[in-house]
């Protein structure tokens, strides 16, 4: 117990120094203030260090106090320094949001930047958003994981990931020691293995499947016919202007800041592509260059709508599926070399050296190759599309 009590700090008013024990001291000036220092040893010698007004600082408060600092000045280390320290580090909360402030200036799908921040806003922030960066330990990550890892399996690997980068960049900013998520990653159960679904539709359905789109009319089943015919993003598809698309050339080029690889990408378009465009050409509207244009003025298709489509005709895939389904026809129906299949569809080529010496981009190739596409797509059976090689 110590020797002062709440009545006497609060009643005391001879000015001198009033000790509570431990090194602890209450300051009664002339003037009439009260304030808390706290008398320990730090380096061989003794050493004053203000706590606080009694104002803002109960007995208690003082108490616990000065037990962290002479927990601190135990472990070698300045309290006073820890306390400067500690205004400097940010809370996991500021971190994130500098690190998505400099991250998505190298980005360009403002749908994914606002989805990254998004769900550490929805399942980091109320676990561990106020924490500073450097308090944040695996128990606390792994609490916030636990509760949707086998819930939500794919948005928990997710957050799971951002919030790694957020603890990396704060490693790099000196913020705080390495992370092991390792150690996270051993404490949480296993995920069950995905059953019963397929991500990409066979391509010996797609005619088949082509006919049930074309069942009925509307903008999502056009964009969708769109996207099987030229092998595209659903977003590259979505974001598709008037201004892109030359009907009489037949070709839609999709500006480098739409390009994932950041290059402008140059679609050869097949009749059956071609088809679709002029059939969406009838719902073009004065207040939107949009191709496939969305109900909200000027706003594009959602993705959602174009998986609907897939979940109206009782279909597991994805949308994504058609670029797999497109690339197992060009290896299986054709003799088309690869690189050409990987240029239609706008693959960045991984090896740099390559890369540098590639000139070309196969248009007048990949025009075959999307017209035999085409065909097939609209059932008509056609010879295997035989390209030949570049010397």
């Amino acid at each position: 117990m110590g020797k002062l009590n709440p009545l006497l700090v609060r009643n005391v008013k001879e000015p001198g120094r009033y000790g509570d024990g431990d090194g602890l001291i209450l300051e009664v000036r002339p003037g009439g203030s009260k304030s808390w220092i706290a008398r320990l040893q730090a380096n061989g010698r003794r050493r004053d260090y203000g706590l606080g007004s009694l104002k803002d600082i109960s007995l208690t408060e003082a108490r616990e106090k000065a037990r962290e600092f002479r927990k601190l000045l135990r472990a070698g280390i300045d309290p006073l320094e820890a306390k400067r320290l500690s205004r400097e580090i940010p809370t996991f909360k500021t971190a994130a949001k500098a690190y998505h402030g400099e991250w998505k200036k190298r980005r360009r799908n403002p749908k994914h930047e606002a989805q990254w921040l998004s769900t550490l806003e929805a399942y980091a922030f109320p676990r561990f958003g106020d924490l500073r960066v450097d308090q944040v330990g695996t128990g606390h990550v792994r609490d916030a994981l636990a509760d949707i890892w086998l819930t939500k399996p794919e948005t928990a690997r997710r957050v799971r990931q951002r919030i790694g980068k957020v603890l990396d960049y704060a490693h790099g900013a000196g913020w705080r020691g390495a992370f092991a998520m390792s150690a996270v990653n051993g404490s949480l159960p296993e995920q069950p293995r995905k059953t019963g679904r397929f991500e990409a539709m066979p391509y010996a359905r797609i005619p088949e499947f082509s006919v049930a789109v074309k069942s009925r009319t509307s903008m999502g089943r056009l964009a969708l016919e769109a996207l099987i015919l030229t092998a595209a993003r659903s977003g590259e598809i979505r974001g598709a202007r008037w201004g892109e698309v030359d009907l009489e050339a037949a070709t839609w080029t999709v500006p480098a800041d739409r390009m994932k690889a950041g290059k402008i990408h140059v679609v050869p378009l097949s009749k059956a592509a071609v088809g679709v465009f002029e059939r969406a050409a009838e719902f073009r509207t004065e207040t939107s260059d949009l191709v496939f244009h969305g109900s909200k003025r000027g706003k594009p298709l959602s993705d959602m709508t174009l998986l609907k489509v897939l979940r109206d005709l009782n279909e597991p895939y994805t949308v994504h599926g058609f670029r797999s389904a497109f690339r197992d026809w060009v290896a299986e129906q054709t003799s088309v070399p690869g690189e050409v299949a990987e240029a239609a569809l706008a693959h960045a080529i991984p090896n740099k050296v390559e890369a540098a010496y590639k000139r070309t981009d196969f248009v007048e190739k990949r025009r075959k190759l999307m017209d035999a596409w085409g065909a097939y797509c609209s059932g008509q059976a056609g010879r295997v599309v035989r390209l030949a090689h570049s010397a």
